[in-house]
């Protein structure tokens, strides 16, 4: 299975840098994981809800440019379903078996993804009803697949 995480924005903070480096190892007995930076779209602190707009086109956009004709696309997004850890291995597992090998996940930047993200996407995930901050996203995805991986091969770590 090959698992690509499609983020906005590039990673800052040491400590996420060292985690997401962790999960992407332990991960890697399982699949070949890669990680897809797009540019954020700089913007001022108060914005219109117009030029909020185009900040997320444009992220939409750089977003859209990687993104693969065959790939499942999953968009994190607050509004999306809620799925537990036993529901995310069931869909790994799933994806593995019947032809949709190729799975990227999509986070988008501060403001979330475009219209256009979402139509794209096949299926709209989200993790909580509360707001986290996008970088962190990453770290909490990956550790969640990694958890998916080891449920499905019923090997010690899920509790």
């Amino acid at each position: 299975m090959h698992i690509t995480v499609v983020a906005v924005g590039k990673l800052k903070e040491k400590y996420l840098k060292l985690g997401i480096e962790e999960y992407s190892k332990r991960l890697s007995a399982y699949a070949k994981v890669e990680i897809v930076e797009v540019t954020d779209e700089k913007a001022p602190e108060n914005l219109s809800e117009a030029e909020m707009l185009r900040v997320k086109e444009k992220e939409g956009e750089r977003i859209l440019a990687v993104l693969k004709p065959d790939q499942h696309v999953i968009a994190l997004a607050i509004e999306g379903e809620m799925w537990s850890s036993e529901k995310l291995a069931q869909k790994l597992d799933y994806w593995a078996t019947y032809g949709q090998s190729s799975v990227a996940f999509v986070i988008g930047g501060s403001l979330g993804l475009s219209a256009a993200v979402m139509k794209r996407a096949n299926e709209s995930l989200s993790f909580s009803r509360m707001t986290f901050p996008h970088q962190l996203m990453r770290l909490i995805l990956l550790e969640q697949v990694y958890r998916g991986f080891k449920i499905n091969r019923g090997e010690p770590y899920h509790k």
